[in-house]
Formats: C-alpha cells, sequence, structure tokens
C-alpha cells in the first residue's frame, strides 16, 4: 500500500492518539468493537464515547487539525452543548473518507454513563495496542436500540456473534435489566429464539 494512503487501522491509531493527547477519556463502540467479542466485519466509521469537558473543545480541534481533520472548536462545542438531540460530533477524515463518530456523554444519559464506568481495556495487537471499548454486554444493548431505531440486520448479526463467542461469560442480568428498561423485550427475545 502506497505511504500515502492511509488504512483504517492507521486512522484508528490517529483517532486514539488525538484522545489521548487530548486528554479526553473514550471508549470506542459501534462494529470496531464487535472486533474483541464477536465476529470482526468491515467498516468505514469509528464509533466514540467520549468524556470531553467544555474547556478541552480547543486542545481536541487542534488535535484533529493534526490529523487533517478540520473541526473548529465552535462547532465541537455547539455540539456538545445541545442536550436537545444525540447527535455525535462527526470527525471526517476527507482524503480517505474516514469517519470517527463522536458522542459526548451528556447529563442525565444514564445508560451511556454507566456503559461508560464498565468499558474494558483490551489489545488490539499491531499498529493499535491498548484501546477501550464498549463491555459485550452494553454493546448488545446498544446493537438492539439501533436496531429498534434503523432496522438494519447488521446489529443483529453483531449481536448473534457477541452472544455465540461470548456465550455464558456474559451477564444476561444486566442486560435483561436495560433491555426491560428501554422496552425492547421483543426484539431481544426474538434474537435470542433464533440463535436458540
Amino acid at each position: 500500500m502506497p505511504k500515502n494512503i492511509l488504512s483504517f487501522e492507521g486512522f484508528l491509531k490517529s483517532i486514539i492518539a488525538v484522545l489521548n493527547n487530548s486528554g479526553i477519556e473514550y471508549l470506542i463502540g459501534g462494529a470496531v468493537a464487535v472486533w474483541p467479542w464477536g465476529e470482526p466485519r468491515a467498516t468505514q466509521d469509528i464509533d466514540l464515547v467520549i468524556n470531553l469537558p467544555a474547556e478541552k473543545c480547543q486542545i481536541l480541534s487542534e488535535q484533529l487539525h493534526n490529523i487533517e481533520i478540520y473541526l473548529p472548536p465552535e462547532i465541537i462545542l455547539e455540539n456538545l452543548l445541545d442536550t436537545r438531540t444525540d447527535l455525535p460530533i462527526n470527525a471526517i477524515h476527507r482524503a480517505s473518507g474516514f469517519k470517527a463518530e463522536m458522542f459526548p456523554i451528556r447529563p442525565g444519559d444514564q445508560l451511556r454513563q454507566t456503559a461508560f464506568e464498565r468499558r474494558k481495556q483490551v489489545d488490539f495487537g499491531g499498529q493499535i495496542g491498548l484501546v477501550y471499548v464498549h463491555s459485550p454486554e452494553d454493546l448488545i444493548i446498544y446493537k438492539l436500540i439501533y436496531f429498534s431505531i434503523s432496522h438494519q440486520t447488521k446489529h443483529i448479526r453483531d449481536i448473534g456473534s457477541i452472544l455465540q463467542v461470548m456465550g455464558e461469560k456474559l451477564e444476561i442480568r444486566y442486560i435483561k435489566a436495560w433491555v426491560d428498561k428501554k422496552g425492547l423485550q421483543n426484539i431481544w427475545e426474538e434474537i435470542r429464539r433464533a440463535l436458540e
């Protein structure tokens, strides 16, 4: 591969370095977080949950600029302070098309706060190394939520692969508690029956 073409792994490494250099705590979610818990699949996006204090918007913007992602600090701050929606801060690397969707932890979001406290450190090996990811249980819960909104079957495939790989290691009671809170019982039971 020519040196001027950024690989997805290189992009992931760069984004994690940006967050570490900015002093911003994070966890990886989405398809990338499935890698250690289920069956890996290709993706062009990195989903992240970030603990972003307002005073760090400037340094985050500067660090992103260093890897050729241009996101003004006022845009980051505006997203951070907008509590009406749950839209991510989109950091797009225009040369490659890769995207990091960063979801700030917002006041009152108990699931995201709890999931952040339960994040796991895993070794992605190679050039990436140690990173923080969603626990497999929280990843399943979010995949259920996203499926209930979008009906995209990729979420069902991800859940199925996590259930098959992790098996009895999963804290099913924890998942069930959030399934009940979020009204996802029908989808959850349908997936489990299908796997059985």
